[in-house]
């Protein structure tokens, strides 16, 4: 019989993902991490109690199917991986996804860790996904459900990665995930999905910038394409490019962030077409569907998760980086998030956008 370690998060998902394991005849344990505390984080104190209810109820769902339930104190390891990059990219002036950080090196680099010390032959997620073998070679496919598919935020995993990972969901829907709660009497059936990164309720991520490192961000100009002051910006790490809300500046018409230049702390305002480009690099190109290719190849490329993938040719660097070509210039490419390609519903493979 085949072991595996069920991360459960004490939501839908990871219950029915147990849920569907168990039912194929694997020995399950159950497997949940502690992230985020108040004190580290600067979170209000209710923080700790929506997160050790997440855990309780994980645990009612293991002990409902019948199976161990571990609970693991994560909290150091994940802000050092996870809070700590976020922080350090806004430092830099990039836009960054901590969610694709954190499966990485958290959900299957040290819950893959944990997997290999209970003796465990996989790692199960909820996530919405689908892992495929060819001829030896694991391949990353977009889920049934494109509506919840989370193919993006998983292009970093490697070949040992997916070889021990399943995802049971991603041949469903959202709506047969809840239904199978509900008709199991799981006691998260009617729990709301979370929609904030872990650690950034209400996305008031300047705060917990603030927190983590002790600092407060000073004030530099908003300057115009040409280097013209158009007023004052109140942090850098306050804005995104795209950004059109929120600036706290009244101009003759509407302005969108271009650009942000650490160096001498501007952010540079332009028109919405001043935020059309066609070409892009990323670093560290992590390649799934075949080895670095030889030659250009063409894909569809999404630039952020909600982003409708699109036509390009995609180019390796000696580098171990990509250049991405679209045919059509896309808006607000920005700087830390991640470029991840496709073939059809293969994900290619992916890197940050530097």
């Amino acid at each position: 019989m085949s072991k595996a370690l069920i991360a459960m998060s004490g939501g839908i998902d990871s219950a029915v993902a147990a849920l569907l394991t168990k039912n194929k005849g694997f020995e399950c344990i159950g497997a949940t991490l502690r992230l985020v505390c108040s004190s580290v984080f600067g979170l209000p104190a209710e923080n700790d109690e929506k997160v050790e209810n997440d855990i309780a109820d994980a645990k009612k769902v293991a002990e409902r199917l019948d199976m161990v339930h571990k609970a693991y104190d994560a909290v150091d390891k994940f802000k050092k991986c996870v809070a700590d990059y976020f922080v350090t990219a806004y430092e830099k002036g990039l836009t960054p996804n901590p969610c694709v950080v954190c499966n990485k090196l958290i959900k299957f680099g040290l819950l893959l860790d944990i997997a290999k010390e209970n003796e465990c032959d996989y790692i199960v997620t909820g996530h919405y996904a689908r892992i495929e073998e060819k001829d030896g070679r694991f391949l990353l496919k977009k889920a049934v459900d494109e509506t919840k598919d989370q193919s993006y935020f998983l292009y970093t995993l490697s070949q040992y990665q997916l070889a021990h990972s399943l995802f049971p969901l991603g041949e469903m829907t959202k709506e047969e995930a809840r239904l199978l709660a509900e008709e199991n009497g799981f006691v998260n059936a009617r729990k709301r999905d979370s929609q904030d990164i872990c650690f950034v309720p209400d996305g008031e991520y300047v705060n917990i910038i603030e927190h983590l490192t002790g600092k407060s961000y000073p004030e530099g100009e908003f300057i115009s394409l040409d280097g013209k002051c158009l007023g004052t910006h109140k942090g850098i790490i306050r804005y995104t490019v795209g950004q059109r809300k929120g600036l706290g500046i009244s101009l003759s018409k509407p302005a969108y962030v271009v650009e942000k230049n650490v160096t001498d702390n501007t952010v540079v305002l332009g028109d919405n077409e001043d935020l059309f480009t066609d070409t892009l690099r990323t670093e560290s190109f992590n390649w799934i569907m075949f080895d670095t290719p030889q030659s250009k190849i063409r894909a569809k490329v999404k630039i952020r998760y909600n982003h409708k993938a699109q036509w390009a040719t995609v180019t390796a660097l000696n580098n171990g980086g990509v250049e991405i070509k679209f045919d059509e210039p896309q808006r607000a490419i920005a700087k830390g998030q991640s470029a991840v390609a496709y073939d059809g519903e293969y994900v290619i493979g992916g890197g940050i956008i530097i």
